[in-house]
């Protein structure tokens, strides 16, 4: 009996062994099948990340900076966004287009108005303006211009950039350029035709301007299209922990204003002598400017100091001009960020000019020739503020303040005293339209000896469509 009892117990142990044995395999297949899917799941999941970099990298997305497909052509590192031949987006320029259109009130009529002249200073031309040379001419309405703006880098060295200002009487290449992308040392290289760095408002489009038109030292010393010349130029950014930045510019000098190489012809009205001077050697101007800026605080400051040199040809009815001409300039802009969307800001230019040549005229059929001494002298200074996110409002003061004139060591009538002032009022929608109201009164403008005052109201609307920088602080 205890035999069999004993058997009894093997037997039972035996078989629950095997039970327990059978589950754990059990157990551990699942486990591994569990792995196995885990594994598929994996794998399945890598290849579907591979297939979407391999389409990312295929597709070449467009990188902030847009030169890597241009340098990827260049630069075996670069290979893996190499660009297909047949793909062309990546080489489309950035492209934008501005108008500007403004109503005009004024106390002259256009024909009075065209006749106008600064003395000494500034001559009507008698000409219809292209570009952005003839802004709010007429009363009521004026199509001031179309600008199309292009920008695109060229290969890994060069960016190159066009603007291209329409009106109803013609169009011009104002500016045609390139500059170089990464010159060693801080220095950049700029080639073609542009504005130049000279002073603060000079370099800027209109459609950047504070106000609809442009101040009266810019206007007589720089002229109303300003000092856009074809040449090179070159500035150093220089290493230091706040902004300093040095620029010279080589320039042929076609200016009608301060620096223009061509000659000219005169012609007596009495008996029809004529004298010519030639067309002086080119280059012809030379530009140097310092330009620095620095923070305090919540102020930011932006100064510079500007030269020009350069000689200057110019005629006028029977008499010409043929003088060196010396350019002096200092600007100052300071804001204060009072939160995110306020600000006020205060911008200033003052020029000096300093001329000294020839001027030559016809004296009873006689041909004269006489020293001549320029010197002559202004400022403007405006104050701008922005209340609101999309309103603004600023005045601003303009004078001429020196307009000294010898003749043959003899001084002439210049009138000296030769104010404007205005103030405006802005609506800006986004940053792509905006409107503006400016009311004011220039008097500079004279007829003759008497001086008469011109008082105008612009209502001036600008719209821009397509890509276009930032422009500078």
């Amino acid at each position: 009996m205890k035999k069999a009892l004993l058997l009894l117990g093997g037997i039972f142990s035996f078989t629950f062994a095997q039970e327990n044995l059978q589950d754990l395999k059990r157990q551990l297949e699942e486990q591994r099948r569990l792995i196995q899917e885990l594994e598929r799941k994996i794998q399945a999941l890598e290849k579907a990340q591979q297939a979407k970099l391999e389409e990312k990298l295929s597709e070449k997305p467009e990188p902030a900076d847009r030169s890597l497909q241009l340098r990827a052509k260049f630069d075996e590192r670069l290979r893996a966004y190499q660009v297909s031949p047949f793909r062309q987006t990546a080489f489309l320029p950035d492209i934008s287009f501005i108008l500007d259109f403004s109503a005009v009130a004024r106390n002259r009529k256009d024909n009075e108005y065209k006749q106008l002249e600064i003395p000494i200073l500034w001559h009507p031309h008698g000409e219809e303006g292209h570009g952005h040379g003839m802004l709010n001419e007429r009363r009521g309405f004026n199509l001031n211009y179309g600008e199309l703006y292009l920008y695109a880098p060229v290969d890994p060295y060069f960016d190159l950039y066009a603007t291209i200002p329409f009106s109803e009487h013609g169009a011009e290449i104002e500016e045609a350029y390139a500059v170089t992308r990464g010159l060693p040392g801080g220095f950049q290289l700029k080639v073609g035709k542009f504005r130049s760095g000279f002073g603060r408002l000079n370099a800027q489009h209109p459609h950047a301007w504070d106000f609809a038109t442009v101040p009266l030292p810019n206007k007589v010393f720089l002229g109303d299209d300003g000092l856009t010349e074809k040449g090179i130029g070159i500035t150093w950014l220089a290493p230091t922990p706040f902004y300093l930045l040095f620029g010279v510019e080589v320039l042929q000098g076609e200016n009608d204003q301060s620096f223009n190489y061509k000659g000219f012809t005169i012609t007596d009205s009495n008996t029809g002598n004529t004298f010519e001077l030639e067309d002086k050697p080119v280059p012809n101007l030379y530009v140097g400017y310092l330009k620095t800026s620095f923070d305090i605080g919540n102020l930011s400051i932006l100064t510079g100091l500007s030269y020009a040199q350069g000689k200057h040809r110019h005629s006028h009815g029977d008499h010409g001009l043929d003088a060196k001409t010396k350019l002096y300039g200092l600007d100052l802009t300071a804001r204060y960020q009072i939160d995110s969307v306020r600000y006020i800001a205060l911008q200033g230019e003052y020029m000096y000019r300093d001329q000294k040549g020839l001027e030559y005229e016809f004296d009873s059929g006689s041909l004269v020739s006489e020293n001549v001494s320029k010197k002559q002298a202004g400022f403007y200074a405006q104050l701008v503020g922005r209340f609101h996110k999309q309103w603004r409002a600023g005045v601003r003061y303009e004078l001429i303040n020196k307009n000294s004139v010898k003749v043959g060591g003899n001084s002439v009538w210049a009138p000296d005293n030769l104010p404007a002032y205005y103030a405006m009022l802005e609506y800006t929608p986004t940053e792509f339209s905006r409107i503006r109201l400016q009311v004011g009164e220039n008097r500079a403008f004279y007829e003759g000896q008497k001086r008469k005052p011109v008082k105008e109201v612009i209502l001036q609307f600008n719209f821009a469509i397509g890509a276009h920088g930032a422009h500078p602080f």
